[in-house]
């Protein structure tokens, strides 16, 4: 089997970027033998394309496409992605034509049935997991990175992209929080949130040190009302960081009986409870990335096989724009 994956996404620090940098080294390290993957974004003599980002799925590709659906945000909260291009749009349409459909969620499936017209039968629900260096790491750690970034000795912790504003995340309500504990807030970040009142922002760090500044945290936060998966979660937890988030069903179905629920939009809770956490919490759902691999490796196989989809798709479909989720 030939398998071409586009691999553009890997160097983005953000979540779709860590899922196409980590699956594609399981794949490599989980390959059946007598299979090749190869990383580009056409496919030529291919038996198979995977497109694990929407900006990446083809009209019309050579050869049986899957295609990996983080979430569909764009489309349930059309009001907020506004500025999109019709090239957008495009993207969906392309991803209605995959023979196959990965999504880390039920709750995502659920989404691509009634949002993209997708069918059932189409889609696979491979959930994502922590890397390898997501480990808790010891307090010479811990001190090293606290100098580094000036954090204080206990804090809250926030994780995701900060390059533009998504009202769904509900950052700077957070930051506008009264809480007794400071908050940091850890990923690539614009000016915007540079304006934020009373946080703590790190900007880029490596995987080591992301692994330190979770290890080191009083619990992590996510004020989240909507989310594919919410992998920053299931990092922390393999730090040994407790976790509170808001009660959506994405994040319900990851972390079920390893993190504490709150109401959504209730931040006042959302921090009393963070800040009132006790150590150690559950360990993350036991899941590896060699785990997605395997799964996906089954996904190509059923691909290589599978009929096209008709030409009949997309019709209603919203003007929208594709999500990175972090």
């Amino acid at each position: 089997m030939r398998v071409a994956f586009d691999s553009r996404a890997a160097p983005d620090p953000r979540g779709v970027g860590r899922y196409a940098k980590c699956l594609l080294e399981a794949l490599r390290d989980t390959a059946p033998e007598g299979a090749e993957i190869s990383e580009t974004h056409r496919p030529r003599r291919a038996d198979v394309f995977h497109s694990p980002w929407i900006d990446g799925a083809l009209l019309r590709s050579p050869c049986p496409m899957v295609v990996t659906l983080h979430d569909l945000m764009a489309l349930k909260r059309r009001s907020e992605y506004l500025h999109a291009g019709a090239r957008f749009r495009l993207r969906y349409l392309a991803a209605q034509r995959a023979v196959r459909v990965i999504v880390p969620t039920h709750a995502v499936e659920r989404d691509a049935v009634k949002r993209l017209g997708i069918e059932a039968e189409r889609i696979v629900v491979i959930g994502k997991a922590p890397v390898a260096s997501m480990y808790p790491r010891g307090e010479e750690e811990i001190l090293t990175v606290r100098h580094r970034y000036g954090l204080p000795e206990d804090y809250l912790l926030w994780v995701g992209g900060l390059t533009h504003p998504e009202p769904r995340k509900h950052v700077a309500q957070l930051a506008a929080t009264p809480r007794e504990l400071p908050l940091v807030l850890v990923g690539p970040a614009a000016r915007w949130a540079h304006e934020l009142p009373d946080v703590i922002l790190t900007g880029f760090v490596s995987d080591d040190e992301l692994a330190a500044i979770y290890s080191g945290a009083h619990a992590l936060v996510l004020p989240s009302d909507d989310e594919g998966f919410g992998l920053s979660t299931v990092e922390a937890l393999a730090c040994g960081t407790p976790v509170v988030v808001c009660d959506v069903p994405a994040l319900r179905e990851v972390l079920d009986g390893r993190a504490t629920f709150v109401e959504c939009g209730d931040l006042s809770r959302l921090v009393s409870v963070a800040q009132e956490a006790h150590r150690p919490p559950p360990p993350p759902p036991p899941w590896s990335w060699a785990d997605a691999a395997r799964a996906t490796w089954t996904v190509y196989d059923s691909a290589c096989g599978a009929a096209l989809p008709g030409p009949a798709l997309g019709r209603g479909l919203p003007m929208a724009a594709p999500h990175f989720v972090d």
